[in-house]
């Protein structure tokens, strides 16, 4: 069954930066062959379900698997308007280093320390001043062209 928009799709994966280096993926091999288990222990390495068209994952790998089929394998090229989009200056917020002090509360950020936010985002702390505090909420992967290694184990129809 060729997959369309709308199915319920179980892939394997792994995703590589353009200079080859792992920063995602479900196997759990690769996971420890890379060190990416070491960086994140309680992480389980699971295959990953998803609908295709759904939002639940980035742009181009929802494109990537239209058309694909059970026991599939392909490796995509996504670029980063496909993926987290570019770098930009609009996502560095500043904040007067009071305020954000009053905050963070009993917390004490360092420069490169990450925070999440109410709504959810996560920003690195890129410069902790005496009078600005400056966050950047780009993705770590915004800007990058990412290359996935995708099997697919499962399809079924919605």
């Amino acid at each position: 069954m060729t997959i369309t928009t709308g199915d319920s799709v179980t892939i394997e994966y792994t995703g590589r930066l353009d200079d080859g280096s792992v920063f995602d993926t479900s196997r759990e091999s690769v996971a420890e062959e890379t060190g990416l288990a070491e960086e994140q222990p309680d992480r389980n390495y699971d295959p990953l379900t998803v609908e295709v068209g759904a939002n639940q994952v980035i742009e181009g790998m929802d494109d990537a698997l239209v058309g694909l089929e059970q026991g599939a394998t392909s490796t995509v090229a996504i670029p980063p308007e496909k993926a987290y989009g570019e770098w930009t200056e609009e996502r560095v917020q500043e904040y007067d280093a009071e305020e954000f002090d009053r905050m963070m509360g009993e917390n004490s950020p360092e420069e490169g320390a990450y925070l999440e936010t109410q709504d959810g985002g996560v920003g690195e702390i890129v410069k902790l001043g005496d009078e600005v505090v400056r966050v950047d909420f780009n993705s770590q992967l915004a800007g990058e062209t990412l290359e996935f290694d995708i099997e697919v184990v499962d399809v079924s129809e919605n």
